[in-house]
């Protein structure tokens, strides 16, 4: 079992950053490809940036390709998603996910990830 704690979100304006972080505990966070996703009211859930097990691989939604970056630190089983010129559409409760990959498997699909956290709202305002 693997627990996750989202922390970070809040209120910002338009054009501004926030730092996003999800700490694991449990088991063996280096054996974890993780992943962000978010969900905005009456919308489905949406893959936003993902991140290997090691080497640093990553992949991002075309949305916020260029404005987030995501990275881990396996030593503090931490992954973070960097988020730079927010936009009011980017407005959503935002998920950490973990998937049992392999060592350079970016997972993008929700199916991919086996252990969700509870979210964190992010919320932008125009």
């Amino acid at each position: 079992q693997v627990q996750l704690v989202e922390s970070g979100g809040g209120l910002v304006q338009a054009g501004g950053s926030l730092r996003l972080s999800c700490v694991a505990s449990g088991r063996t966070f280096s054996t974890y490809g993780m992943g962000w996703f978010r969900q905005a009211p009456g919308k489905e859930r949406e893959f936003v940036a993902a991140i290997s097990r090691s080497h640093g691989r990553t992949d991002y939604a075309a949305s916020v390709k260029g404005r987030f970056t995501i990275s881990r630190d396996n030593a503090k089983a931490t992954v973070y998603l960097r988020m730079n010129s927010l936009k009011p559409e980017d407005t959503a409760v935002y998920s950490c996910a973990a998937g049992s990959t392999s060592l350079l498997t970016v997972p993008r699909g929700e199916n991919e990830y086996d252990y969700w956290g509870q979210g964190t709202q992010v919320t932008v305002s125009s």
